[in-house]
């Protein structure tokens, strides 16, 4: 695992504030990544902080500020559900945001996790990132997003990486498809390699529900197949973590 990355704590007096600092620290790095590189490559996370956000870009006045032309959007996971299911990751960011702003068709990289085989769903997006990122077909090279955002479950999962799933071990492949029994079904997420080889990892994290597993993950001891999201520790990047002051609320 990679050395740690120390977090930088940003804590808003709400979730509407959280939102709005989220929105302006992706149009921040839209336009750094743009002008650096000449594109924007983003990976999604569904929840209803994400959705907040994501409407918020759809609108006044963040919707101008980005070049969407130049942005490319992933997700971190995905629910093997179709594109068009209500519990879709996808569906929700095209509903929130990817409808009402013009970003290319072909730079939406949706993951295909209705397939009916799940390993070859995730073979399918590895595919897809391997393509995005020019890397060869084999070896270990990785993805480097400018921008992941991530969530934080009740127990500390991230993205679709649960407590004692094996794909906390995941050292080669870039996309995997765990079983994740707490919820009875399959996932696609990203592997913790993706997650920390990205330029910037964001969570986001709002309401007095999750401000004991806050606390857990950054203050209480290493262990990342208890709490997944620990594992997210960029080695040459930035992890900041966003919160709302009633999940900052036990730190």
């Amino acid at each position: 695992m990679s050395a740690r990355a120390e977090p930088r704590i940003h804590v808003s007096p709400d979730a509407a504030a959280l939102a709005d600092e989220a929105a302006r620290r992706f149009v921040a790095s839209a336009r750094a990544a743009v002008e650096a590189r000449g594109r924007f490559v983003v990976a999604l996370s569904g929840g209803s902080t994400p959705k907040a956000l994501l409407r918020l870009l759809a609108g006044a006045p963040y919707r101008d500020q980005v070049d969407w032309g130049r942005v490319h959007v992933g997700w971190g996971d995905e629910r093997c559900v179709p594109p068009d299911d209500d519990q879709s990751n996808f569906k929700m960011a095209r509903e929130a945001l990817l409808d009402h702003v013009p970003i290319p068709p072909e730079q939406i990289h949706r993951i295909p996790a209705e397939l009916p085989d799940r390993e070859a769903a995730a073979d399918a997006y590895a595919a897809t990132l391997r393509e995005l990122f020019a890397l060869p077909p084999e070896g270990g090279a990785l993805p480097r997003f400018d921008l992941i955002h991530l969530g934080l479950g009740p127990e500390g999962h991230t993205a679709s990486l649960f407590p004692g799933s094996p794909a906390l071990r995941e050292t080669r492949r870039l996309v995997a498809a765990p079983y994740v029994k707490e919820v009875g079904a399959y996932r696609i997420t990203l592997t913790p390699p993706v997650l920390n080889a990205a330029r910037e990892v964001t969570f986001l994290v709002a309401g007095a529900e999750k401000a004991a597993i806050v606390r857990e993950v950054l203050r209480g001891p290493r262990d990342a197949m208890r709490l997944p999201a620990q594992v997210v520790a960029p080695a040459d990047g930035e992890l900041t973590w966003l919160l709302d002051a009633a999940a900052a609320a036990q730190l």
